[in-house]
């Protein structure tokens, strides 16, 4: 027996996380819905990962900013980073959009209730931008409002760069050290990560295998295949720009798509993306401390598929053409609400609703795809965080700060 345990724990934690995931989708599949009784196992997981996460994202990125050491090279990293998730969040809806729009899954449903009369209508911009400056810094903690959060690291960190040398060093050295205990933290709650994912991943099978039909499979099929689109993009650009292998990158990120199928979560996602860009990837910690957690937040490729096929789904529903104006138009409140979207499980589909709520579509749809929203989910968050690496690839290649030939295989 101690032989079976020692070989059991001298094997790479990603390796115990797809055996306990594979565990847990067979199970799930026996069980059916009776499954569900171990889902709590997986809320806790995620609980104490969200329960980190806010501090890590918000020490992260004020480290990640203050170790640049000076304003300018802030504003060159951040540009080009920046640069780099508004483009692929625009190709990501784009996707979304056209992808959608050639399935035709919407069309031929039968919506019961009675649309709105101002169906179609477009949003109010302003009161979109508004949401995103915080009343109150303290409240935004409290209710975990990353968006306004991430605003204040990235402006606290500005401030520092601009402090006394001596105040700023004391400072940056105060900011890595919480972000260090903070990582510390998640390596101990990563401990429970295979039973807990693989509860996560028997819920899952046993709660939607028998769910997905008709309209809905369509709906689904379309989704995934465009986020398929989106991962070649990726590996396009990686080979391209970075001249990185795409079988190489995959092979050393599998552990992050382990925990985005089971958590999604980008949020709960991001300690792993962490820990990958450290010791698998040998990324400039002066890069991924900020590109990353800044991702995590405003980088929402895989959101940002679905934002946009739920609504074309309910306007093919609701038998609402949108013409090139309104498309984009689409695109930009849906770029807006991507990037206020919360990281955490199912925070997609608030948006969702709320981006439906914003073109006056009736919430019936939302409400139907809400029912097999999680299937929707992992995909998600895996594109979101595959996203977040591949730009800080990039960016660091850019920057001539990374090379793939130093790392040891």
């Amino acid at each position: 027996m101690r032989n079976w345990i020692n070989r059991y724990f001298g094997i790479s934690l990603a390796s115990r996380i797809l055996l306990w995931m594979m565990i847990g989708v067979v199970v799930g599949l026996g069980l059916g819905e009776q499954a569900q009784s171990v889902k709590f196992l997986g809320d806790i997981f995620i609980k104490l990962l969200l329960m980190a996460a806010i501090p890590l994202v918000f020490f992260n990125l004020l480290a990640g900013l203050t170790a640049m050491g000076d304003i300018q090279t802030f504003g060159k990293v951040g540009v080009k980073v920046l640069a780099f998730y508004l483009v692929t969040t625009t190709i990501a809806m784009t996707l979304g959009i056209l992808i959608m729009t050639w399935f035709g899954a919407g069309r031929g449903m039968t919506l019961t209730e009675e649309p709105p009369e101002n169906i179609g209508a477009m949003p109010d911009l302003r009161d979109l931008f508004m949401e995103m400056i915080p009343d109150n810094i303290f409240q935004s903690f409290a209710e975990g409002n990353l968006v306004q959060i991430v605003g204040f690291a990235v402006l606290l960190g500005i401030v520092t760069l601009t402090m006394p040398k001596a105040k700023k060093e004391m400072l940056e050295r105060g900011y890595q050290l919480v972000a260090e205990l903070m990582r510390k933290m998640v390596d101990l709650i990563m401990m429970l990560a295979p039973i807990c994912l693989g509860a996560l991943a028997a819920y899952t099978a046993g709660t939607y295998g028998a769910k997905v039909v008709g309209p809905l499979a369509k709906f689904i099929g379309g989704i995934y295949f465009a986020q398929l689109l989106m991962v070649i993009f990726y590996m396009g650009l990686l080979r391209l720009v970075g001249g990185v292998s795409p079988t190489w990158f995959l092979q050393k990120t599998a552990p992050l798509y382990a925990t985005t199928v089971a958590t999604c979560s980008s949020l709960a996602s991001l300690v792993v993306a962490l820990d990958i860009a450290e010791k698998r990837l040998k990324l400039p910690e002066s890069i991924y401390t900020f590109t990353l957690p800044l991702g995590a937040q405003f980088n929402k490729d895989g959101t940002s598929i679905m934002l946009t096929a739920i609504l074309i789904f309910s306007a093919q529903a609701a038998n609402i053409h949108f013409n090139m104006a309104e498309l984009i138009q689409i695109v930009l409140v849906g770029l807006i609400l991507a990037e206020g979207s919360s990281g955490i499980p199912g925070g997609g589909l608030v948006i969702a609703m709320i981006f439906a709520q914003a073109f006056n579509l009736p919430l019936e749809i939302v409400a139907i795809v809400g029912g097999i929203y999680r299937l929707i989910d992992m995909g998600n968050t895996t594109v979101n965080c595959m996203g977040d690496l591949v730009g800080t690839i990039l960016v660091s290649k850019i920057e001539g700060q990374w090379q793939l030939k130093n790392i040891k295989p």
